[in-house]
């Protein structure tokens, strides 16, 4: 179950920069979020309430939803949206990939979960063949105070992602389930942004082209509703650190998709980066077999006494 979360979530975040591309241009990019997370709160809640699988919290569980909301579903967007003003999308994507290694801090920090040397190894790999992916645009990005500005608000997006992982493993230690622990934090979080559009006076206007409404629909479904729930269960079932791997892997899966959809051209650098992005792959996730043939020796020799 945790290799299917984790390859439903790579590939539908990996596809995602399609249709939030699609989306650029008529709708203000704080509206356009507002409508993502709103209406996938609502079709959630509403599923959920149909079902009688929405869950009842008390007071710390709505204040956990708020946090993460804040953090996962409004603070995290608009720092990355505005972070690609300033600098190229190849050194956000290096940047969100550190989530990893942040992700095994916090855990440590938060939870007092042991920092893992394989993992910590793993996500490092990870960076740097991110690195090595994006070096013709990591190299190009001109030194100046709008690159330390775009960093800055990639590195605090990076943060809120991480915040808002902790947040979910202590909702779900809580006994708030992903689903309705998601469910309320995004419509916490597109209340908060709703609150932000109108103080700023944003124009909300809609786009009614069926590629900005057939991209909304994508987005609220598939890479809202779907994928941050598998996400978020992978989270809880593996941990913060090792769910995290899949921001080093998505951003490879949008690189495959552009070589068909827009004739991206792979190098010798590039392919060099994938190879230590996979390196990084396998010793993230060959831990846990290693850890359970350890844990099984003593039964089986138990077994054979």
């Amino acid at each position: 179950m945790n290799a299917f979360l984790y390859l439903l979530t790579v590939l539908i975040w990996g596809s995602t920069w399609i249709a939030i591309k699609l989306q650029l241009g008529v709708v203000a990019i704080p509206v356009s979020i507002f409508y993502r997370f709103g209406l996938a709160a609502l079709v959630m809640l509403a599923g959920l309430a149909l079902l009688g699988r929405l869950q009842q919290l008390d007071r710390r569980g709505h204040l956990l939803c708020l946090g993460q909301g804040l953090c996962l579903f409004c603070l995290n967007f608009l720092c990355f949206y505005s972070a690609t003003q300033w600098i190229s999308s190849g050194l956000v994507s290096v940047v969100f990939s550190a989530s990893t290694l942040w992700n095994v801090l916090n855990a440590r920090i938060w939870f007092g979960t042991r920092i893992s040397a394989r993992v910590m190894l793993g996500g490092a790999f990870g960076l740097a063949g991110l690195t090595l992916l994006f070096w013709p645009e990591v190299a190009g990005q001109q030194a100046s105070h709008e690159t330390l500005l775009g960093l800055g608000l990639a590195l605090l997006g990076t943060l809120c992602f991480s915040t808002g992982n902790m947040l979910s493993s202590a909702q779900q230690r809580a006994g708030i389930g992903p689903w309705t622990g998601n469910a309320y934090s995004m419509l916490y979080g597109s209340l908060v942004l709703l609150a932000g559009c109108l103080l700023t006076g944003q124009p909300f206007g809609f786009d009614s082209s069926p590629s900005y409404v057939g991209a909304l629909l994508y987005l609220v479904f598939a890479g809202s509703i779907v994928a941050f729930t598998a996400y978020l269960t992978l989270v809880g079932r593996m941990g913060p650190a090792r769910a995290a791997y899949c921001t080093v892997l998505f951003p490879v899966v949008a690189l495959s998709i552009s070589t068909v959809a827009e004739g991206y051209q792979w190098t010798w650098l590039a392919l060099a980066g994938l190879a230590l992005v996979m390196l990084g792959n396998v010793l993230v996730f060959t831990q846990r077999v290693a850890g359970a043939a350890t844990s099984r020796q003593p039964a089986s020799a138990t077994a054979a006494k």
